[in-house]
């Protein structure tokens, strides 16, 4: 499977300069393929093909005074701007034919963007030397901060500036069969939820750090300050990025939480069962921001990736199960009950039952793990002894046996 590695680059100011130039022509490139397709489509013309646009856009376009500057930068990088273009399109149009979930129309690249990107495949001839540096054409000699080996040869190379100012280098790299893990016994159920982010079918209950609502009065200085500064001076920009690195570092921090619990659980669990939950639906609720917070559709993206390169067990289970109405002990469904209750006694079979724990429990029954209720946090309720029992009955007599249709002793 493919994987993507990001590290952290340190361009020197000249290096930074380079880049911004390859940003700026890859935008550029882009922007002028979009209006070509848009102009042909209103005219009643076919699309026309992305080698047509390559030679008129690219190849052509270096040799007017208008895009002269085009020659500054790599033709690989421009090559790949077309190519996202095409698959812009692409998802467009599979969308409306049902083929993948539907996305806008392409639309054109503002220079404003806090976010830039700019690709190098094979075909850009880059490396990384002996001292550990990238080396991009026309570029030069990039830092990186290296924090692991890559596990193969990377096919591309992508340099990512962010909204805080950072670059990063991402590499696409297979990997195989060799990541597999050694098989272990347990299988887990987990319930994911706002209190607890995750609960285990064992009972083990992850509580859930909160990134976003321990920041907020770091995050409200940051963007008040930002609010006041006027439009288009420098202190603006300052502000900005001081404010986009503060939702840098929340988002930095989320993002190592989900990485350590997910590899933690594919690591000892032979099976990992998770529910389909409707993020979109409850992000349209007052819980919107405790939902956005939580990242619950991060975390299940890493288990299904991590999973299947681990040669691990992944199930998704249908959202409409019932895992918090169904009695794990005996089955019987118990019907639906606000966000309050956090404890329940079945009607049935007289078990009192964690929420969260109950839940994760049918989350696994659910997907055929092989689980049990055996160490969570599910207990018989007092019944209280029928009335004939209790207290000192005098030793029945024969007659009283006999009176009830039963033969005496």
């Amino acid at each position: 499977m493919q994987l993507r590695y990001s590290f952290r680059l340190y361009p020197s100011a000249g290096q930074r300069m380079a880049l911004v130039r390859a940003f700026g022509c890859a935008r550029v490139v882009f922007n002028d393929a979009l209006r070509a397709r848009e102009t042909a489509r209103g005219e009643g013309m076919p699309f026309p093909k992305a080698g047509d646009l390559s030679k008129a856009l690219i190849t052509e376009a270096k040799n007017t005074p208008e895009r002269a500057w085009l020659g500054e930068v790599s033709a690989v990088v421009l090559q790949q701007s077309l190519r996202d273009l095409d698959t812009a399109y692409r998802n467009f149009f599979d969308g409306l034919k049902g083929k993948c979930p539907r996305m806008g129309a392409p639309r054109c690249k503002s220079k404003r963007d806090t976010r830039q990107s700019v690709r190098f495949t094979a075909n850009a001839r880059w490396s990384v030397t002996a001292g550990g540096k990238l080396r991009l054409p026309k570029i030069g000699d990039l830092k990186v901060k290296w924090s692991r080996s890559l596990p193969s040869t990377p096919s591309t190379v992508t340099v990512v500036k962010d909204s805080a100012g950072r670059y990063f280098a991402s590499f696409v790299v297979e990997t195989g069969p060799e990541e597999v893990l050694p098989e272990v016994a347990p299988e887990v159920g987990i319930d994911l939820g706002l209190g607890h982010f995750a609960v285990l079918s064992d009972g083990t209950k992850v509580d859930s750090p909160r990134f976003l609502r321990r920041a907020e009065k770091r995050l409200k200085k940051a963007q008040r300050a930002l609010s006041r500064k006027e439009k288009g001076s420098s202190n603006r920009n300052k502000a900005r990025l001081k404010a986009a690195r503060a939702h840098a570092r929340v988002a930095d921090a989320r993002r190592e939480f989900h990485h350590q619990l997910s590899t933690q659980l594919i690591r000892e669990n032979q099976a990992v069962a998770v529910e389909d939950l409707a993020v979109k639906g409850l992000a349209r609720t007052r819980l919107a921001k405790s939902v956005h917070d939580a990242g619950w559709s991060t975390f299940v993206g890493m288990l299904e990736y991590k999973a299947a390169r681990s040669g691990r067990t992944f199930v998704k289970i249908g959202r409409f199960e019932p895992t918090s109405q169904v009695c794990s002990q005996c089955g019987v469904k118990d019907g639906p009950k606000p966000l309050s209750v956090r404890e329940w006694t079945c009607q049935a079979c007289g078990a009192v039952l964690d929420r969260d724990v109950n839940a994760a429990v049918n989350v696994a029954k659910a997907a055929g793990l092989a689980v049990s209720a055996c160490g969570a946090q599910v207990r018989r309720a007092p019944v209280p002894a029928p009335r004939r029992e209790a207290g000192t009955h005098p030793k029945p007599s024969p007659v009283r046996w006999e009176q009830a249709g039963i033969p005496g002793l």
